[in-house]
C-alpha cells in the first residue's frame, strides 16, 4: 500500500542507514585506490576555438573501466577553478556545458560514467536496465562502479597542472544531481556543490511516490521477482543520497520542481534535510517539473559555485 500523500515537506524518509554503511563504502574505496588513475587527454581542434580548449579526456575507474570525459580550458594561463559536470540517466553528458564554463573562466570535466558514449565499451546495461544491473548484490550493484567514476573526475582534475587543487566544484541534474551528492559527500576537495532534482535519493520512498521511470525500472523488476524485494532495498540504502548527505561539508545550493514526477519532490527535501554542510540553500520551483526550473535557477548555480570557489579572475 502506498503512503498517503502528504505536503512534500513533511513527508520524510524510510531509508535506513545500513549499520556497515561507512564499513562498506571505505573497503570500495580502497579497492578503487589500488587502480592507476592513468589520466589522458587528446587536443580536439575542431571543437575548440580562440576561448576554450576542449579535449577528450580519460581515466580508470573501479573494476580498470576507462571513463571518457570532455575536458574543456580557457585559454588564458591558469591556474583555473573547476568544475566538474556531472550527466542525467539517460542523456549523454553535454559537450556544450563544458564550453560554457570554461567560457566562463574555469576548467571543466564533463563526465561520461560507465554505461555513456564513448565509455562503454566494457560496461553496458543499457537505459533501462542500469538501475537494476546486480540490485540484489551491494558489491556487483551497477551504482557501486558508476559512483567511484564520478568521484575519480576530482582525481582527473588534480591531476591538470592548470587546474586549482583548492577550487573545484561539482554540479549536474537528476542523475547529474544525485552523483554531485555522491561526490560532494565522498570528496573533500569539493568546495561548493549544486545539485539540481537530485536522483538516487529517497530511494524506497521514490518507488512508492512515482511510477515514471527510471525508477518503475525498480518495480518492474520486483513484479518480476516479488521475493527479492527485501534484498533488493537492503542494496539500495548502501547508495542512497540521504545517506551519504550527512557527510557534505561545503556549501550547497539544492533545487527541486514541486510538480516533478520523475524524481518526486519529497525525496528532495528529504536529501536537502540530510546535508551536513552549515552552508545550504533549498529553491523549489513550485510549478516546475523534472526541470526543477533550470531556466531560471542556472544564474544561481553561476553565482553560488564563483562565491565559494572564487570567480575565474580572483
Amino acid at each position: 500500500m502506498e503512503r498517503p500523500r502528504t505536503p512534500p515537506e513533511q513527508y520524510g524518509t524510510s531509508v535506513t542507514r545500513p549499520p556497515d554503511f561507512d564499513a562498506f563504502w571505505q573497503e570500495v574505496w580502497d579497492e578503487a585506490s589500488r587502480i592507476p588513475l592513468e589520466p589522458r587527454v587528446e587536443p580536439v581542434p575542431l571543437r575548440s576555438n580562440e576561448h576554450v580548449a576542449t579535449y577528450e579526456g580519460s581515466y580508470t575507474s573501479l573494476n580498470r573501466v576507462r571513463i571518457a570525459t570532455w575536458y574543456c580550458v580557457p585559454r588564458r594561463p591558469g591556474p583555473h577553478p573547476a568544475v566538474i559536470y556531472l550527466p542525467g540517466y539517460i542523456s549523454e553528458p553535454p559537450l556544450q556545458k563544458g564550453r560554457e564554463w570554461a567560457a566562463r573562466g574555469y576548467a571543466c570535466c564533463v563526465v561520461a560514467v560507465r554505461g555513456k558514449l564513448r565509455s562503454n565499451a566494457q560496461f553496458n546495461p543499457g537505459y533501462p536496465g542500469l538501475l537494476t544491473y546486480n540490485i540484489v548484490d551491494r558489491y556487483t550493484y551497477s551504482y557501486r562502479g558508476l559512483y567511484i567514476d564520478a568521484c575519480r573526475a576530482v582525481d582527473f582534475l588534480l591531476s591538470r597542472p592548470e587546474v586549482d587543487p583548492e577550487r573545484i566544484a561539482v554540479t549536474g541534474s537528476s542523475q547529474g544531481g544525485g552523483l554531485s551528492i555522491v561526490v560532494a559527500s565522498m570528496r573533500r576537495e569539493i568546495k561548493a556543490a549544486c545539485p539540481g532534482a537530485p536522483y538516487l535519493c529517497g530511494i524506497r520512498d521514490a518507488i512508492q511516490l512515482t511510477h515514471t521511470y527510471p525508477y518503475e525500472e525498480i518495480n518492474d523488476y520486483l513484479r518480476l521477482y516479488p521475493e527479492r524485494r527485501e534484498q533488493v532495498l537492503a542494496t539500495v540504502d548502501y547508495f542512497d543520497g540521504i545517506n551519504l548527505a550527512p557527510r557534505i561539508t561545503c556549501p550547497t545550493l539544492v533545487n527541486i520542481g514541486g510538480k516533478d514526477t520523475i524524481c518526486p519532490p519529497e525525496t528532495g527535501y528529504a536529501v536537502f534535510k540530510a546535508i551536513g554542510a552549515s552552508i545550504k540553500e533549498l529553491k523549489v520551483y513550485p510549478e516546475e517539473g523534472h526541470s526543477a526550473g533550470a531556466a531560471q535557477h542556472e544564474p544561481l548555480i553561476i553565482e553560488w559555485i564563483a562565491r565559494y570557489i572564487g570567480s575565474p579572475s580572483s
